[in-house]
Parts: structure tokens; C-alpha cells; sequence
């Protein structure tokens, strides 16, 4: 007796699935594949993602969005951030008030101190306020003789070695801008005696003005050429907690005396032993020669 096998399943009638492609067998699906679709499937300007995968994130955080503005230097036409303000035209922007109140006490009381009622030489010279000084380099900003030197002829009247006094006091800057340098002249005209003594007391004067400390002693000079001797200091002086240097020179004839301060941004901030007062005491001179002139 035979046995019947059992009924097996009908034939795929496709037949088996492939094993291989037109390139080869196909392997195994990876559990790792990626999706094969996603939000960064879609074609781009040069076709599909070939892997599948979305692009790197933006380097340096998050990407934005086309339109917006990418950060770094302002846009050309912007205007840049403004300078930093120098001290040093601060500090001339008031030195030339301060020398004013300093330089103007050399005359009055400090001037005169001897008794004596002859002896007076002619008035022949008196000082003017032009409006350029030392070969017109300096203009006058302000013309002080009705106040500075209002008090200063009050102090000088009745000094028993001073005749016919008058005093000038004018504050010039340098080619019209105060904070390129400021020249302050200080003094009278008038018949004096002791003009040595006057010298004397008027850098005395000078460095006792207010807030004022001598840095450098009185030193004479004889300019080349000059018939008159000149004396100069120097000054030292704290102003906006800046300790600001202010070469004084000064000379006294018979008929005029002046003291001369020239504040530059050199200047002021130069240490006093550096200051050449050789220099500045020709500076004095030549304002000497523009400023004293011949009365009538």
C-alpha cells in the first residue's frame, strides 16, 4: 500500500524573489539605513540629497534667515564712534584763566617796595594789545585791561617808586584756536625806578598766585641782541587732576614791565627741569619788541 505525500502550497507563480540586482546581489537591509524621507528629501538646486541625510547645522549656530542682517561693521555712510576728547585742550581751554589770575598779581604791591620820590625817568614807551603777537602767529582772544588790569593799577596807586601807571592785561591764542596754545601778557607802563627790584618781585608775585607752586627758580637770561635782562620760572599747577607745567618769563625798564606765559600742548605737559627757559626768554623779547612802542 502506498502513502499519498501531502498537498504542498502552489508555486509562486512569480517564482522566487530575486536574490541579486542588475549589479549584484543587494545586501541586507541595515537597521542604522535612514529614513527615506524627511524634511530635507526634497530636491534642491542640484536634485536629490544622494544620502539621505540633512546638511551640517550652521557652524556658528543657529542659521538665520535669508533677509536678515548678517552682523559686522556698520554699513558704509555710517557715521564711526567719536574720537576721545584730548585732556590736553581741556586743560588749555582753562590754563589760560588760571596764568591769567597768576601772571596778573606780579604787578600792583609785589611790584614796589623802596620809598623814594626822584629819580623818575620821562615816559617815553607804553605797551599795547595788538591784534597779532610774535610774528602774528597768536590773536587776541580777550582783552582783560578793564578788569585783570583795573585791579592791577588800584594795588599799584600811590606806590612811592611807580609814576603814571596803566596796566594791560590780554589772553591771545594760538592761530585763533585756544586749545593749540594760549600767550598771556600781564603789566603796566609808566615812569618806574628799581626795575631790578621790580623784576624780582614780579616772578615773586607770579609764584605766589593762586594754586600756584615754583617748580624751577627764577634764572636771568641777556638775549642776543636784547639791552634788557629777562627772568624766568617755572610753574606748576593742578588743574582737571592734571599737574600742568607754565614757564613764566618777566623784565622790568623804565617804562614797562610785562610777564609773558606761553602754554602749549608741548608745554603743559613737559616735567619743569625740561623746559628751556634760554628759549622762553627770547620769547619774551620778541613779544617785548611788538608790544612796547613809542607814545605819541
Amino acid at each position: 500500500m502506498s502513502t499519498t505525500p501531502p498537498p504542498q502550497p502552489p508555486d509562486n507563480p512569480y517564482g522566487p524573489p530575486p536574490t541579486s540586482g542588475p549589479y549584484g546581489r543587494q545586501p541586507p537591509a541595515s537597521p542604522y539605513q535612514a529614513p527615506q524621507s524627511g524634511p530635507y528629501q526634497a530636491s534642491g538646486p542640484y536634485g536629490e540629497n544622494p544620502y539621505g541625510q540633512p546638511p551640517p547645522p550652521f557652524p556658528y549656530g543657529q542659521q538665520q534667515p535669508y533677509g536678515a542682517p548678517a552682523p559686522g561693521p556698520a554699513p558704509w555712510g555710517a557715521a564711526p564712534p567719536p574720537p576721545r576728547k584730548s585732556r590736553v585742550g581741556l586743560v588749555l581751554g582753562i590754563v589760560g584763566g588760571v596764568v591769567v589770575l597768576a601772571v596778573t598779581t606780579v604787578a600792583g604791591l609785589y611790584w614796589f617796595s623802596v620809598k623814594s620820590d626822584t629819580g623818575f625817568p620821562e615816559a617815553e614807551y607804553k605797551l599795547t594789545l595788538p591784534q597779532k603777537v610774535l610774528d602774528e602767529k597768536y590773536e587776541l582772544a580777550e582783552d582783560l585791561s578793564k578788569t585783570q588790569g583795573q585791579n592791577i593799577e588800584t594795588e599799584a596807586d600811590g606806590a612811592w617808586d611807580a609814576r603814571d601807571t596803566k596796566a594791560v592785561v590780554g589772553q591771545y591764542s594760538l592761530g585763533g584756536k585756544q586749545a593749540a596754545g594760549t600767550l598771556v601778557v600781564s603789566g603796566m607802563y609808566g615812569r618806574f625806578k628799581n626795575t631790578d627790584l621790580a623784576r624780582d618781585n614780579m616772578m615773586k608775585g607770579a609764584a605766589g598766585g593762586e594754586g600756584a607752586k615754583l617748580a624751577v627758580k627764577p634764572r636771568d637770561f641777556k638775549p642776543a641782541g636784547s639791552d634788557i635782562t629777562v627772568t624766568c620760572e617755572v610753574l606748576v599747577q593742578t588743574e582737571v587732576a592734571t599737574e600742568i607745567t607754565i614757564p613764566v618769563c618777566g623784565w622790568v625798564d623804565g617804562n614797562t614791565g610785562a610777564s609773558i606765559a606761553e602754554i602749549t600742548p608741548d608745554s603743559v605737559t613737559k616735567k619743569p627741569a625740561e623746559v628751556d627757559l634760554a628759549a622762553a626768554a627770547e620769547t619774551a623779547v620778541k613779544i617785548r619788541e611788538e608790544i612796547r612802542k613809542p607814545i605819541g
